[in-house]
């Protein structure tokens, strides 16, 4: 303790002395925000588990086909159930869920990947390559646009973005990358991954943006000025003594735009074309997510009297809830290696 001031250790000592005679109010405000501490945990644990147990006879009747069918079909929703593999099922039948994970994936990863490089600009712009003047205005249309409802981007999506790729994007893109085979194609659908790509890289955008410019400007002050004092020019700055100190910002900032393009539902339902027992051939063949899918079909599949459509919709949803935990740990743990193998410390950088 010979670090610490005498006067403020004793008084510490007195508070932590007063704090075990607490009256009852005290005691019960303690308790309550403890409870409401484990609340986030709680509902974790109970969106788990009623996952679990929704899908439970899924797995039980698919198995592993579950992952690697490609045929999903709710049934004869106007017959009677039928016993197959000692469930009772809608004749006709078939929950393979390959398509939609499939789906899920490009429509994600592509997205985070052209939607990566263009916030990582716009955030250096806004913290040290605009005049000042700009930089607070942009910053606050890029903050704006993450608050516009999803079902506006679809829309827009739909009525804007679908005819411009179908008739003046898709036949460039063929005449450039006609080499490339997933890259070029018939165009199969106006409404298809190209179209979801393109409004989800707009929607993750201002996520990543938004948070690396926080992370940018938590910077240390003075190896900025320091660098300025030197002579480097912002963009100088930037490269050299930014960019090397914010790799884990950066890292949670694709994490947010990557949970979000995961979990996005009805813009994706409505421009990607939601297609039904077959993969994409190209990136404007139709595709669906595991979250369109659970949304367009859950009215559908509650009229089943088997209740397997609605348990299937929950194993999508085991599924979903799966990827996003897991990508979300994976990111954290490799955040903690990247600072580990760094100059600085998790406990600087709040790891």
């Amino acid at each position: 303790m010979r670090f610490i001031n005498a006067d403020i250790y004793q008084a510490g000592r007195e508070a932590t002395r007063v704090g075990e005679r607490q009256p009852w109010s005290d005691r019960l405000a303690s308790w309550a925000m403890g409870v409401i501490a484990l609340t986030p945990a709680l509902v974790l644990l109970g969106l788990l588990g009623y996952l679990l147990w929704s899908s439970w006879p899924i797995w039980q009747w698919m198995g592993w086909r579950f992952f690697t069918d490609t045929r999903w079909a709710l049934g004869n929703l106007y017959g009677h159930p039928v016993a197959i593999g000692g469930w009772q099922v809608m004749p006709g039948a078939a929950y393979g869920a390959l398509v939609f994970i499939v789906g899920t994936a490009l429509t994600s990863l592509l997205s985070l990947l052209f939607a990566t490089p263009v916030a990582i600009m716009v955030a250096a712009a806004t913290t040290f390559v605009l005049p000042r003047r700009w930089r607070g205005l942009l910053a606050a249309v890029v903050e704006t646009m993450a608050g516009i409802p999803s079902v506006i981007f679809g829309l827009w999506g739909f009525t804007t973005v679908a005819p411009v790729v179908t008739h003046a994007v898709a036949p460039w893109l063929n005449r450039v990358l006609a080499p490339l085979p997933f890259f070029s194609g018939p165009v199969e659908s106006q409404t298809n991954l190209l179209v979801a790509v393109v409004v989800l890289t707009l929607m993750i955008m201002p996520i990543i943006a938004a948070t690396s410019r926080l992370a940018m400007e938590n910077v240390n002050a003075a190896w900025v000025e320091g660098a300025m004092a030197l002579g480097f020019t912002e963009w100088e700055v930037f490269r050299h003594v930014v960019w090397p100190k914010i790799h884990s910002g950066i890292l949670g900032a694709m994490i947010l735009g990557l949970g979000r393009a995961l979990g996005e539902t009805m813009a994706v339902l409505m421009v990607s074309g939601n297609a039904l027992n077959v993969l994409p051939q190209n990136w404007f063949s139709p595709v669906s997510t595991m979250a369109a899918t659970i949304a367009g079909q859950l009215d559908s599949a509650l009229t089943d009297p088997s209740g397997m459509a609605v348990r299937a919709l929950g194993a999508l949803g085991l599924v979903l809830f799966g990827i996003t935990v897991l990508t979300n740990l994976g990111a954290r743990a490799a955040a903690r290696m990247a600072l580990s193998a760094g100059p600085h410390s998790s406990a600087e950088w709040g790891y």
